[in-house]
């Protein structure tokens, strides 16, 4: 449905869908067609004949996304109980990309202008949206306090998933979704960032996120200090294989900041 027909026929509709909202909340149930995607590939960079060199986007059900704004209000729950670290800033109120690139840039100067060495490592995950396994989604959102019908609702949303990819009006075959959360939908950043908030639990260095980047920082004086910052990026990969969800390799990076 197109999100201008919602507009038009407001009036018409709102009492409608308010029934079926209320329905979907008390029977814990999602409807089918708030279940299905059509994923749009999005290039990013690099050859464009390359499938790994697109971000893949979600369209879905608008009136879905209007009730996943409802659920949302996990957000409320999360600020109001602090359950998110510090380190996250994607997706977060009052944080931006360019904040946690002010934050990196105020960091690093400090420990240039007394001569230190900064090693600092750009991490990124193996088709990070499309891999979360939801039980274990599903385990972290509970420990969080999200409980009861609220949690059986955002179950029932993750489950049973179909996609199928189009491109210039050509579609592929459906197929079910196992894993992840929709990029592209409302509700799969919030459920991302609980998913990954305590990756960092346990390492020495102060690691900076926004949604699924992740730079851990790290002033190298001596080489303890650079064995210490090799003993936290095991303890990430260990944290990656752990939890399924593993760094891609290829696109971590290393930056060496400092005169030698």
């Amino acid at each position: 449905m197109d999100p201008r027909v919602l507009k038009e026929l407001k009036c018409e509709i709102a009492e409608l869908l308010t029934v079926v909202c209320n329905l979907s909340f008390k029977s814990a149930s999602v409807p089918n067609d708030w279940r299905i995607a059509i994923v749009t590939p999005i290039f990013k960079k690099g050859s464009r004949s390359n499938p790994g060199n697109y971000r893949p986007v979600s369209l879905t059900s608008v009136p879905g996304k209007l009730v996943e704004t409802i659920v949302n209000r996990i957000i409320r729950h999360i600020d109001e109980y602090g359950i998110l670290g510090k380190s996250q800033h994607g997706f977060c109120k009052g944080k931006s990309c360019l904040i946690n690139l002010l934050k990196f840039f105020v960091g690093v100067n400090q420990h240039v202008d007394k001569g230190d060495l900064v090693d600092r490592v750009y991490l990124d995950f193996q088709k990070d949206f499309d891999k979360v396994p939801h039980q274990r989604l599903l385990s972290k959102v509970s420990c969080d306090g999200i409980r009861g019908n609220f949690l059986s609702w955002i179950s029932n949303w993750l489950n049973y998933r179909k996609q199928r990819v189009g491109i210039n009006g050509q579609f592929s075959e459906w197929r079910q979704e196992n894993s992840g959360v929709p990029q592209g939908s409302v509700l799969g950043p919030v459920l991302f960032k609980i998913f990954i908030n305590y990756l960092e639990k346990g390492v020495n260095s102060e690691v900076a996120k926004f949604a699924d980047d992740t730079k851990p920082p790290k002033t190298v004086k001596f080489k303890a200090d650079c064995e210490e910052l090799q003993r936290d990026l095991t303890k990430l990969g260990d944290w990656g294989t752990k939890w399924q969800m593993k760094f891609s390799v290829d696109k971590c990076k290393v930056m060496h900041i400092g005169k030698h």
